[in-house]
């Protein structure tokens, strides 16, 4: 019997919305793709809202990107469809991610949030859609995040070989897939692409350093690189989460105050920072492990591909189109897996990995 699940996700790099239509039989494939990129006036939005840049008109904003992003995510999700040829018909459901605009997963008052209404989704598809995925974990006492270990572990784990999945979008997590059976376990690791793309886009006003190029032309600063590795995230034991709250442009400039620095040498110090705070993460928590499989959009980052094979030696990394999933895909499949787990009502979170009390059914159900 076959099921088909549409999953939708943006990350913290704020670029657009992709779909996934995901067939299970029962194991998922990836069926049909789209990427519905952002109009620069919207992803402006978006991160206006993240950083604080509305005031006293915050709450106004959000309810209108809430329905803006609502709509966008349900077009997204109808274009997939008409592209998939699959009827409306036979979709059971769709996992929606949403945009998160802040996450604070720490006491006294942790909370996360995720916009897009799930209500225009499932008003405008026509389709029953799960939204709301990571605050019941928040609720207990989990950081809500990472989510995706749970597929990872369901897709990539091997009985006979221990394995890491390292998911490297604006924020970078590991999921550590211990071979015969044993617990899984994860965390973010700290910035992936963002302040990469941060400063590509403040220097060379383009949305990302192509291939790494960039990078690769500059010089890596130690003095700096030892300055950014002393963050206090980055020596914090898991569980833990984090975003673009705490590395961000802010955090950046910080940093530089009083340095004077080639822009290529500082893009490659931020490649190496990201290089760096992986492998020592996989070296730390993972020394036994063999293969690194990689996903999310630092897979395109010849330059950051390069320095972790170079600070990892004894592994062999690959990407996950290897094992069956494309890497830009993963977290849009992962989210229709979760819909699928919420639906027939089986749990979505790792209390392992998020330090939630206990194992829940995550999200919530809006009817079509």
């Amino acid at each position: 019997m076959r099921d088909y699940f549409i999953g939708l996700m943006s990350g913290t790099s704020s670029d657009g919305v992709d779909a996934a239509l995901v067939e299970f039989s029962p194991a998922p494939r990836l069926h049909t793709s789209h990427f519905s990129p952002y109009t620069a006036e919207l992803r402006a939005h978006v991160l206006g809202l993240a950083n604080g840049c509305y005031g006293n008109d915050a709450i106004d904003e959000l309810g209108k990107l809430d329905a803006e992003l609502g709509e966008t995510f349900a077009t997204a999700a109808l274009t997939v469809i008409q592209a998939s040829k699959i009827e409306r018909s036979k979709i059971r459901a769709i996992g929606s991610h949403g945009q998160t605009v802040r996450h604070r997963p720490d006491p006294p008052h942790a909370f996360t949030l995720q916009i897009a209404d799930p209500n225009i989704i499932a008003a405008r598809c026509g389709l029953t859609t799960v939204a709301d995925f990571r605050r019941r974990d928040v609720a207990l006492g989990g950081q809500g995040a990472p989510l995706v270990p749970a597929f990872h572990r369901a897709i990539f784990a091997d009985h006979s070989e221990s394995r890491v999945v390292a998911n490297i979008g604006g924020i970078a997590n590991i999921t550590l897939l211990p071979k015969a059976d044993g617990e899984v376990s994860g965390f973010d690791t700290g910035p992936g692409n963002v302040l990469m793309d941060l400063w590509s886009n403040q220097q060379l006003h383009q949305p990302h350093d192509v291939n790494g190029e960039f990078a690769a032309s500059g010089r890596v600063d130690t003095d700096l690189l030892q300055l950014l590795l002393a963050d206090e995230y980055f020596h914090r034991p898991a569980p833990k989460s984090t975003g673009p709250e705490r590395f961000n442009h802010h955090w950046l400039s910080d940093k530089l105050a009083g340095r004077k620095l080639p822009a290529a040498d500082v893009m490659a110090t931020l490649c190496e920072l990201t290089a760096r705070s992986i492998s020592d993460a996989v070296t730390l928590h993972a020394p036994s492990t063999k293969r690194l499989l990689i996903c999310g959009g630092g897979v395109h980052n010849r330059q950051l591909l390069l320095r972790l094979a170079a600070r990892l030696p004894g592994l062999k990394l690959e990407s996950t189109e290897a094992f069956g999933i494309q890497p830009d895909w993963v977290e849009a499949v992962a989210f229709a897996w979760l819909a699928r787990e919420t639906l027939n009502a089986r749990p979505g979170n790792l209390p392992a990995v998020t330090g939630a009390r206990e194992p829940a059914v995550l999200g919530a159900v809006y009817h079509a």
